[in-house]
């Protein structure tokens, strides 16, 4: 797990609820449950900064953090997709993108992240539009026109197209192998075991979980093959991110208060 990484997955589960801001101190006290160290943690936080997703601030407690509204933007689309249970349906359309260019790699990653996938060089398709498409084009300087295009020739014209933009075999397969990398974790975590243990097998949970935005554009069930290995991956997710949930918060809630009264007794930042 990168420090960066993990820094979005601490803000965007546990933090944004909060307000999006954190002393640094809370931010090393709240990875060291994940392994990350408080050096990399600190690098990871420098470099959020100068990409403009975290914006420095002075806190009761001391140096501290706070999301910038394009971080907090982000992080609510990718919430709304981590939690997907009961997503809205398809209304049939594809948002079709044609460049004049290839789009560079940076951007061809976002697009993905977005649920977009290749139709050859030169075009892209999702089952739902993005809004975001537009400014991560023009940040490439690649001219492209968008289309909303009907799969009007019927359920074997869109097969034809999921097929060529995704390879849904690979994916189904990444969702059992998270299933299968993941139950040791969250099933050893029971009645007995400690809040910090809770939190910290539910991080790795969301952390795994969240990789799926850059591989599942998340078609609808019409578009999927039979007996789809993500139903039940997400079936898996939902419940054991609800059934450690409590005891995560609790932990973090702890964390961030701990840190709270160092800094008005004057205490130094570990």
């Amino acid at each position: 797990m990168q420090a960066r990484s993990a820094l979005f997955d601490l803000y965007g589960d546990y933090l944004r609820p909060r307000g999006g801001r954190a002393p640094v101190a809370a931010l090393v006290k709240l990875l060291a449950p994940v392994g990350i160290a408080p050096p990399a943690v600190r690098t990871a936080v420098s470099r959020m900064v100068r990409q403009g997703w975290l914006h420095p601030m002075r806190l009761v407690s001391g140096p501290g953090y706070l999301l910038t509204p394009k971080a907090a933007r982000r992080l609510d689309e990718a919430a709304a997709r981590i939690y997907r249970t009961g997503r809205n349906g398809w209304d049939g359309r594809f948002d079709l993108v044609l460049t004049h260019a290839p789009v560079p790699r940076k951007e061809a990653k976002r697009l993905t992240f977005l649920g977009y996938g290749m139709l050859g060089e030169f075009g892209w398709v999702a089952p739902r539009a993005a809004d975001e498409v537009d400014a991560v084009l023009a940040d490439a300087g690649v001219a492209y026109e968008r289309f909303s295009a009907s799969h009007a020739a019927g359920a074997t014209g869109a097969a034809e197209i999921v097929g060529r933009a995704w390879d849904l075999a690979e994916i189904g397969r990444a969702y059992e192998e998270f299933i299968a990398a993941q139950r040791p974790t969250v099933t050893a975590v029971n009645a007995r075991s400690t809040d910090e243990e809770a939190y910290a097998a539910r991080f790795q949970l969301v952390h795994a979980w969240r990789s799926f935005l850059f591989r599942d554009p998340q078609l609808p069930a019409s578009l999927l093959p039979p007996h789809w290995p993500g139903t039940s991956a997400a079936t898996f997710f939902d419940r054991h991110a609800a059934r450690l949930r409590p005891a995560a918060d609790r932990y973090v809630e702890r964390c961030l208060a701990s840190v709270s009264r160092g800094g008005r007794m004057g205490f130094s930042e570990p």
